[in-house]
């Protein structure tokens, strides 16, 4: 059975190739405001949750859908996507030499009363980055559309001295806990 791939990431849509499953992507957009008092957890599982069931909704109703997102949490601060090069400037000098947590979660909606849902958690460590390393960096297009402006597999994986976890939730798409909530739904052997 093909299902939805909620997401208009080409990581997660290479990530999904892993798993051998046929999906056909749509581009789930839902309100991604935190909510007040939501911790970093809660506030991705919501949003993984909200994105399988809109992608559900999407396709008719009819076909499983797949949602995910993406978080970097560093002492408690969400770094979301940055909305400007300074921006992104500002996390990666926050994120150098220091250990941050990445949140990914990862739902599957068989309709909207059967929604699962699992989180990974990955503790990411960088080395000092040198700041004219970062101000070129920033020139570029990498880390405009990431949790906390870089890519685990791109550029800034020269940095990365030390991964405790998943490197595909890092990524966008923890590949056990979604291999794990497409077997509980009767969509991968």
């Amino acid at each position: 059975m093909k299902i939805i791939l909620a997401s208009a990431s080409p990581r997660r849509h290479e990530l999904m190739g892993q798993l051998a499953v046929p999906f056909t992507t749509l581009d789930a957009d839902i309100d991604e405001s935190l909510l007040p008092g939501e911790s970093p957890g809660v506030y991705a599982e919501r949003l993984a949750r909200g994105k399988a069931t809109e992608g559900w909704r999407m396709a008719g109703r009819v076909t499983p859908a797949l949602g995910a997102d993406t978080i970097v949490v560093l002492k408690g601060e969400i770094l979301l996507k940055p909305g400007s090069r300074e921006e992104a400037e500002r996390m990666l000098r926050k994120l150098s030499a220091c250990q941050h947590e990445v949140i990914s979660a990862v739902a599957v909606a068989l309709d909207d009363q059967h929604v699962s849902s699992l989180v990974n958690r990955t503790q990411v460590t960088f080395a000092p980055i040198p700041d004219d390393w970062i101000v070129e960096y920033c020139k570029g297009d990498e880390p405009m559309d990431k949790a906390g402006a870089y890519a685990v597999q791109g550029l800034t994986a020269r940095w990365i001295s030390h991964i405790d976890g998943s490197f595909s939730g890092v990524m966008g798409l923890p590949l056990f806990e979604t291999a794990a909530l497409l077997h509980q739904a009767g969509l991968l052997d």
